[in-house]
């Protein structure tokens, strides 16, 4: 059996562990653009200087020789052909395959505003080799513009902050980190970034850019009229799947490729995972999508069930949070919220049942909040203040010393 894998972030490494786990002799081939495996979480620490190209590698050493794989890297996949069973390269040569996993991630989407698309000076920032081009770029830059303040937009920051650069972050929100806190846990990243000198623009977007002479950008100008200098723009609006080489496959795909809970494409032998099924896009749920594929891959039947809840663990300047499920209030909602001055707390409640956490300072007990948004868990009943609760409150010990389930 053959098994090719487009892709070398976490979903296809954890679905090469699973499927070589599972057969000894099979042929594994895992094809990727990178030249380095690395992780996006620490794509800042590489702009910063802090690590190199080999310090953001998240597999064990020696990997692909310790696990038979062999990682054709630094060629792009341009074509799948699935009545041929074949994957067609960028460099015009074929992979046969008995069974193959789309795990080829998503591209930064750098949007339509002038002409930021045509700009040499402007990068995303999602793969290491935006992180290398953006290290090349600010060595020349005095000025940084960041378009968009989500995790990759502070991230792209709170690297360049470390090099002494000027920077500037233009969010259309009224706060930062829009999707993942609220205002209040918000704020208090804001506060610690503009003390080490950046400036935040917020309720505002970029409505025009302009190309110059030596095909870069130096003004972007704001729906306001105000007019920001820059060297080096980040623009970090969005991703979309990198879905260009499933154009004619007859793959089917909606804001990514369609996966059933097996992760099986609507083409037979054909599965995906991870960014490229436009799902929630965290680390922890990209390799559980792997491994869930790696394991139906073999003939092993499992099933994808944690969509239950967003994740993030953000730690910038030292303040670490964590927020898990709903941050965003609706109709009916119960919200909780204490704050001493260590840690900032914030729960969402509907129906007796936690729908959102978010712990700011102090992120103990994660793994009880986890599981009772997880198991929607009743816990109307419980008389105590809700974020004392533990799993104390839901299961006692029998006289065997067997944990059983009480509430």
């Amino acid at each position: 059996m053959k098994y090719v894998i487009i892709g070398a972030g976490v979903a296809g490494i954890e679905a090469a562990k699973v499927i070589r786990n599972q057969s000894e002799a099979s042929e594994i081939v895992m094809v990727s653009k990178d030249t380095f495996v690395h992780s996006r979480c620490m794509l800042h620490k590489f702009i910063s200087g802090e690590r190199d190209e080999s310090g953001l590698d998240f597999t064990e050493k020696d990997f692909f020789e310790k696990c038979k794989v062999n990682w054709i890297n630094g060629v792009e996949a341009k074509k799948i052909c699935p009545q041929e069973k074949v994957v067609v390269l960028d460099n015009g040569e074929t992979i046969a395959y008995d069974k193959l996993l789309l795990a080829g991630g998503a591209d930064s989407f750098i949007p339509p505003v002038g002409e930021l698309r045509k700009a040499s000076n402007v990068y995303g920032l999602r793969n290491l080799s935006d992180a290398q081009a953006i290290v090349e770029e600010a060595a020349h830059a005095k000025e940084v513009l960041v378009i968009g303040s989500g995790l990759v937009g502070l991230d792209a920051a709170y690297g360049l902050v470390e090099l002494g650069k000027k920077l500037t972050i233009v969010e259309m929100a009224d706060r930062i980190l829009p999707v993942q806190l609220d205002a209040h846990a918000a704020k208090e990243y804001q506060n610690r970034f503009e003390k080490a000198g950046v400036r935040f623009v917020l309720g505002r977007k970029a409505s025009q850019a302009i190309c110059e002479a030596d095909g870069k950008i130096h003004e972007v100008i704001l729906d306001n009229g105000e007019a920001l200098a820059c060297d080096l723009i980040i623009v970090a609006a969005g991703v979309r799947p990198a879905l260009a080489c499933l154009e004619g496959s007859g793959i089917a795909c909606d804001r990514g490729v369609t996966v059933d809970s097996c992760m099986k494409t609507s083409v037979e032998d054909i599965f995906a995972a991870g960014d490229i099924t436009g799902r929630s896009g965290i680390w922890p749920n990209a390799a559980d999508q792997g491994r869930v594929a790696g394991r139906n891959m073999c003939g092993i039947c499992s099933e994808y069930t944690d969509t239950y809840a967003i994740k993030n663990t953000i730690n910038f300047f030292g303040l670490v949070t964590l927020c898990v499920g709903r941050i965003l209030p609706e109709e009916g909602d119960i919200i909780q919220v204490k704050e001493d001055r260590s840690q900032y707390r914030r729960a969402i409640l509907k129906e007796g049942k936690v729908e959102g956490i978010l712990l700011q300072g102090n992120i103990a007990n994660a793994g009880v909040w986890q599981y009772l948004i997880k198991n929607r868990i009743d816990v109307s009943k419980i008389q105590k203040d809700i974020f004392d609760i533990n799993f104390a409150d839901f299961y006692s010990v029998d006289a065997k010393g067997r944990y059983i389930w009480t509430s």
